[in-house]
């Protein structure tokens, strides 16, 4: 049921044969996550891709005091991963947790690269992927460089229209990079108007 999930994904793409498909299926195994589990913690290597079947994963880094910085939510159908670590082998500076219960697939490094030089729709699949990922990034940089923080708001209930009743308000004013406070001052106004 969880390799269908992850078929139909790629479908969106570059759709499998069978023979991708059951080279899928033994590539990636499904792990079950508790809320407030790790998939990843910082100086470990990231040594996964990570699918999202069900629930929703944050990933973050903690700042020299201690305060978190979400960058991004990661629920159904999206894919988390540090490409920095996971590619240069190298501790990762992020942390990736579950923020509710979570069904995962994941593939171990060795596993994506055969995967890529074996059936090269793989390959198309994740550029494609990676790719719309850095475009998000970009937006979300310029977001946070040119917009207001009701303007981040409106940016982040479009990009995550099903999450902002499911995440608690501390996690997306750290996302948004305002304090819980200020979140509800926006959402009132948004209320009102």
């Amino acid at each position: 049921m969880s390799i269908e999930k992850l078929k139909q994904h790629f479908d969106n793409y570059f759709p499998l044969n069978a023979e991708e498909l059951n080279a899928l299926s033994t590539r990636f195994a499904q792990r079950s996550v508790k809320r407030r589990q790790f998939v990843l913690q910082q100086g470990d290597v990231c040594r996964h891709f990570t699918f999202v079947i069900s629930g929703c994963l944050k990933m973050y880094a903690v700042d020299k005091n201690g305060k978190e910085h979400n960058l991004q939510f990661i629920a159904e159908n999206d894919w988390a991963t540090d490409l920095s670590s996971f590619y240069s082998e190298k501790p990762s500076q992020l942390y990736i947790e579950a923020i509710e219960p979570t069904m995962i697939l994941q593939a171990k490094h060795e596993d994506v690269l055969h995967l890529y030089t074996r059936y090269h729709k793989f390959d198309h699949n994740f550029r494609v992927i990676i790719e719309q990922k850095y475009i998000e990034l970009q937006d979300r940089v310029l977001q946070n460089i040119s917009s207001s923080a009701e303007e981040r708001y409106e940016y982040f209930l479009k990009q995550y229209p099903d999450l902002f009743n499911r995440l608690p308000n501390t996690q997306i004013a750290s996302y948004l990079g305002i304090t819980p406070e200020f979140l509800s001052t926006i959402r009132k106004t948004r209320v009102k108007s």
